[in-house]
């Protein structure tokens, strides 16, 4: 690992001050301390930022607001959470293990970068990791990539799923530009697809600064499910994930909700399934039929075939468990 300065800031401004383009943030350190040490990632420094963020939970302007240094164990296990948004819950509980939820933050989880091999691995080419060299995966090992979303220069998925859930329910992010403005953008904007520059994940701009995240108030508590399909049980990244939540009227969907993970660059909307959804009876058959328009969107590749079949039956099972929640 390469020397670095440590530097533990006590407000936003002087984080903010004393950060600049070879520093980093350090929240958790859960995912920026593996990067450090495979040398994907090599700061000049590392600005401390645990007691500079706000890590309380609270309702502000009718919906939810998580602190961005909040702890995930935290906030899967909050009052507030569970009340208004219990599918971050399930979907956080279902991710990693004890131990790195209890020093993971929310703000870190969103800017945490893809597990793919050929980006972890420094001796394979990854246009991720060093823009220009090729996409390994592409010609190699990609039982794990995706299916939609991808571009030429970067298969790669998101790992996250508290992600997920958070995209499901229509979440914002809050962040502090370097010059002090602030600024709220839409989490399904705020991470990006590869396109040409596969090496950028989200759209912060240089120096700002995560502050909390927002979830507008909605109706989807009393039918939501979380579903994580991986290689097995405990610890391992999702190779299907579909957060799935309903508005009912009665035995009629009002609205739906369905994000999945595992299968793109980012957590991926499936809106033409929600559209489908609208006022339809909440019956199987009108599952199944959401389902194959999920699937009709996606384009696998040679080793990942399997994921449209997965995908499908994960998401009828998603909808049939928030229903009956």
């Amino acid at each position: 690992m390469k020397p670095f300065k440590y530097i533990r800031a006590n407000t936003k401004k002087e984080a903010i001050e004393v950060s600049h383009a070879t520093s980093a943030y350090l929240g958790g350190g859960t995912n920026l301390i593996d990067l450090m040490k495979k040398n994907i990632y090599q700061p000049d420094s590392l600005v401390d930022v645990k007691e500079a963020l706000p890590n309380k939970i609270c309702i502000s302007d009718n919906g939810l607001v998580i602190g961005a240094a909040t702890k995930n164990t935290e906030i899967a296990t909050h009052p507030l959470v569970l009340e208004r948004a219990a599918l971050l819950s399930q979907a956080i509980l279902k991710g990693a293990s004890p131990q790195i939820r209890n020093m993971a933050t929310a703000a870190g989880n969103i800017l945490q970068r893809t597990r793919c091999p050929y980006f972890y691995d420094t001796n394979l080419p990854c246009n991720k990791r060093n823009p220009g060299t090729g996409c390994g995966a592409k010609d190699g090992h990609h039982r794990t990539a995706a299916i939609i979303g991808y571009s030429p220069q970067c298969i790669a998925v998101h790992p996250s799923d508290f992600c997920v859930a958070l995209t499901a329910l229509d979440a914002k992010v809050n962040f502090t530009l370097a010059n002090g403005q602030k600024e709220t953008v839409n989490l399904s904007d705020f991470q990006k697809l590869p396109g040409n520059s596969p090496e950028k994940d989200h759209h912060l701009p240089e120096n700002a600064i995560i502050t909390s995240l927002f979830i507008p108030e909605n109706n989807f508590n009393s039918y939501s499910s979380y579903l994580k399909l991986r290689d097995r049980d405990e610890y391992a990244f999702a190779l299907i994930s579909v957060a799935a939540a309903l508005e009912m009227d009665g035995k009629r969907i009002k609205q739906a909700r369905i994000a999945s993970g595992g299968v793109a660059h980012k957590p991926w909307r499936w809106f033409s399934a929600e559209q489908f959804l609208k006022n339809k009876e909440a019956l199987t058959h009108n599952f199944e039929k959401a389902a194959e328009l999920a699937i009709a969107e996606t384009s696998p590749l040679t080793d990942n075939q399997f994921k449209q079949p997965m995908l499908k039956a994960a998401i009828i099972h998603s909808l049939e468990t928030a229903l009956n929640n």
